[in-house]
């Protein structure tokens, strides 16, 4: 049986009269990988910091069980500056592996003091660190956040295959559907929790939404019926059953209670672009002897969608600040058609007066917003529509969380109505469900569109082609999505890994031998040993798919033991790495298949 690893019971947390959760209880067992959402401000990273020691709470018991050794990366690790790499990984583990982690994580300079380095970096450093230190439980809050997409997928496989119970929060949906086995939602201050991934939540919380709405149907058919009886003959009120009374304010009060959808509505106008974007030609740009580009030469067309990927350092928030006129290029030249309105929105945010309120701060940019169905409204109603209820429009902004904050900068972004979106990493701090609403609003907007972003679902949903940044001025122009990418450069690497393989068997004779002439080449076919071998692999991937797609329903059933959950969650990942070897060995055998 699957040990209890942390137990949480009726745990409540508010801020003066704000309450984030209430009298909520869950356990976390030996194995089990749980996703934490919410949409910013509901307390994720409160309830994550809570449960780490680090913030106190009103009511509630938390327990961890005896001896076991939990590993934490909050969303904003302080380190210690004068500290080096080595320092704060030494004693965590080996040094073998915690090379090979930092590595992994392209942190190379082991003697490099923290003082130095980028947010970005130092995060990577912690996290590298607790995975070094090989924790029972690891608690990890948005632990994609500055890692570029290879560093993102090798982090999935690292915790896909690992034995570590997991309790995270992230925003990246192909990360959290490939490696968690269960979900807890936090919405009007409850919990709510799902056996299964990404998918089977979204299909299951819509369902709950269904079910609260048809309540709320009947409690208000109800309260029609009970308003009318209170309404007859009011003097005689004393002679009324007082249970009766009693039910009909509570009724009213249930009926009046503030309702949130919980969903962000993007129907912002863009303005009217023409048929001219930018020309960039021969621009050239570089920071020492690191190339950004080198004589590039690109005609940006009308409504184009493209997302940028590549290494971090490689260029691409240099690229979008040059276009849009932060970043002066070397040489060359970056032509805007004149009916182009830039929206910027950057990896640093805007820059909000802490000491001002929301609503203050927004009203210095525009009175009144334009919105897509014609209708004109006013800030506070513009608001509104991203979330921030009349007395969050009060509060300063140094009292919002840090999604809040990223989601007030969009909503500055969007009220200027522009035309060409430009969005350097959106997705960072910003919940699912906001992200899920900027993604149809970017598919249907009627303008331009660039995003830079690590996030694989979301350019998947946004993007119609890619820039691939390789280091060395080296910009690909891919025709696809991330996906689609993925896909080609796999290929290409398996067929790059094979030329390299037969190569020794190309160079012909040996020097001592007379070369060979005019003698056609007899072309390569599978031994008998081989055959069969091939033969045998496609029933296999055959089977091995059938187990995943039967594994996946089982999991996704809601239905099965916390046991079954940890042992089918643990197969699925066995059947997907079978998958991934067998498929390449076909591959290389395929090539010599008949």
């Amino acid at each position: 049986m699957a040990l209890l690893y942390l137990q949480v019971e009726n745990l409540t947390k508010s801020f003066g009269d704000n309450y984030l959760f209430k009298d909520i209880s869950f356990g976390l067992f030996e194995g089990q990988r749980v996703a934490l959402i919410a949409k910013n401000g509901a307390g994720k990273s409160t309830l994550l910091n809570i449960i780490a020691g680090n913030m106190s709470y009103d009511t509630g018991k938390i327990t961890f069980r005896n001896g076991l050794k939990v590993g934490i990366l909050p969303q904003d690790p302080k380190l210690d500056g004068f500290k080096t790499v080595q320092d704060v990984c030494t004693g965590s583990g080996n040094e073998i592996r915690m090379k090979q982690i930092l590595g992994k994580l392209k942190i190379t300079d082991l003697e490099q003091e923290l003082s130095v380095m980028s947010g970005g970096q130092m995060k990577r450093v912690a996290l590298a660190k607790v995975l070094v230190s090989e924790p029972d439980l690891l608690i990890l809050d948005e632990p994609t956040n500055h890692l570029d997409l290879d560093m993102v997928e090798w982090l999935e496989d690292y915790l896909r295959r690992s034995r570590l119970a997991l309790l995270m929060v992230t925003h990246d949906r192909y990360f959290l559907d490939r490696v968690c086995s269960d979900i807890l939602e936090i919405d009007q201050q409850q919990l709510y929790a799902y056996k299964g991934n990404y998918s089977y939540y979204l299909e299951k919380r819509q369902e709950r939404y269904d079910a609260q709405n048809a309540e709320l149907a009947r409690a208000n058919n109800l309260f029609r019926k009970e308003l009318d009886w209170m309404r007859r003959q009011p003097q005689a009120r004393a002679g009324k059953a007082q249970y009766r009374i009693d039910a009909f304010h509570d009724l009213e009060k249930k009926i009046k209670s503030p309702r949130s959808t919980g969903t962000v509505k993007l129907e912002v106008k863009a303005s009217y672009i023409g048929s001219k974007i930018f020309e960039a030609r021969s621009v050239c740009k570089s920071y020492g002897d690191t190339k950004i580009l080198e004589n590039f030469d690109y005609t940006f067309n009308r409504y184009e969608k493209l997302g940028i990927v590549g290494n971090n350092g490689t260029g691409k928030s240099t690229f979008v600040k040059m276009l849009v006129g932060e970043v002066a290029p070397d040489s060359g030249t970056i032509d805007v058609g004149e009916t182009v309105r830039f929206g910027y929105y950057s990896q640093q945010g805007m820059t909000f007066d802490p000491d001002m309120k929301v609503i203050d701060a927004v009203r210095d940019i525009a009175e009144v917003v334009q919105m897509g169905d014609g209708k004109r409204l006013s800030v506070s109603q513009f608001l509104n529509l991203f979330l921030f209820t009349p007395e969050t429009q009060q509060k300063f902004i140094a009292k919002l969380s840090g999604g809040e904050r990223r989601r007030l900068y969009l909503c500055t972004v969007l009220m200027r109505n522009p035309n060409f979106l430009v969005l350097d990493e959106p997705t960072n701090d910003l919940d699912i469900v906001t992200l899920n609403v900027l993604e149809e609003y970017l598919q249907s907007f009627k303008g331009c569109v660039i995003v830079i972003s690590h996030d694989r679902y979301f350019m998947d949903k946004v993007v119609d082609h890619l820039f691939v940044f390789h280091g060395n001025a080296n910009v690909q122009d891919f025709p696809g999505n991330y996906s689609d990418y993925r896909e080609y450069r796999d290929m290409k690497l398996y067929f790059e890994r094979q030329e390299k393989e037969n190569a020794p068997k190309q160079k012909g004779a040996a020097p001592s031998e007379a070369p060979q002439r005019n003698v056609k080449e007899r072309p390569r076919r599978l031994t008998y040993k081989e055959q069969r071998e091939f033969e045998q692999l496609e029933k296999d991937l055959e089977a091995l798919g059938k187990e995943k797609t039967s594994l996946e329903e089982e999991l996704s059933s809601g239905q099965l033991s916390n046991d079954d959950l940890i042992a089918k969650s643990n197969r699925v990942a066995e059947v997907i790495a079978l998958i991934d070897e067998k498929e390449m060995r076909w591959l290389e055998l395929s090539e010599f298949a008949n």
